[in-house]
């Protein structure tokens, strides 16, 4: 299946009960908010598939594995109620996430920014190459990872959130990220980490999913309030994106 327009591609290829999920943008893999709708509703339809029981998550070409929020719609928010609905897309998406009964497993072949961190730290395993650093460079732009911050906490602890938020210009390596739990491995080359993809999600497979679906539960007990945590979050950065310092810092980074 494959779902393709202006704002990004979406396709889902299902083998061997491993459903692989890919997203791309041509603006560094970046997300509007049609794009993260179709990937929330993705997640939603693969959640009650009952011929898989794996997900692969992953993003087109070599360059960055996701750049987060598109800069575009960013700057063509114009009131609090548009800023909230985009940012809500992000709250959703990391929902879908997290109460999809399926294990999603991270592909990161390279660099992620903001939602991008966000969407490798709800898998419920993720794998990386080298080349896969991270950056929550929200604050640096005005706002901050208010929508992401639950998930990112949850996976390297509020220590490690709090360093990289306030280090906002600053690139955490793949070496960091794995020392910190978000990776649990990584790999000098791509075709490294496909092999191992393929090798961790066909046993994952091969297991009941039946223990696998209440183990996913058991990853992401106490995260129940997250259904209006997150929109609340996504209220705050609605907030601040309207104001003049980021509108300047958007237009400086778009240069």
């Amino acid at each position: 299946m494959s779902l393709e327009s202006l704002n990004g591609t979406l396709s889902t290829t299902i083998e061997n009960k491993i459903a692989t999920i890919t997203f791309g943008h041509p603006a560094s893999n970046s997300f509007p908010r049609e794009l993260l709708d179709k990937l929330t509703a993705e997640f939603k339809k693969l959640s009650v598939e009952n011929s898989i029981s794996v997900i692969v998550i992953q993003s087109e070409g070599t360059g960055a594995f996701c750049a987060g929020a598109s800069f575009e719609e960013l700057l063509a928010v114009t009131n609090q109620v548009e800023g909230t609905a985009f940012f809500s897309g992000f709250a959703n998406l990391v929902n879908a996430m997290r109460t999809c009964s399926k294990l999603i497993i991270g592909r990161i072949h390279g660099k992620a920014v903001g939602g991008g961190v966000g969407i490798a730290c709800a898998c419920d395993y993720t794998l990386a190459t080298r080349d896969a650093s991270i950056k929550l460079s929200e604050l640096a732009i005005g706002i901050g990872p208010f929508v992401i911050e639950p998930a990112v906490s949850r996976k390297i602890g509020k220590t490690a959130m709090s360093e990289m938020t306030l280090a906002a210009q600053e690139w955490k390596s793949a070496d960091w990220a794995f020392a910190k739990g978000l990776y649990a491995n990584t790999f000098e080359t791509v075709q490294e980490l496909d092999l191992a993809i393929t090798d961790f999600s066909r046993k994952l497979s091969s297991y009941n999913p039946e223990a696998l679906t209440e183990m996913k539960k058991v990853f992401w007990e106490g995260t129940e309030n997250w259904d209006t945590l997150l929109i609340d979050r996504a209220a705050i950065s609605g907030k601040l994106v309207l104001s003049d310092f980021t509108k300047n810092a958007l237009l400086q980074f778009k240069k």
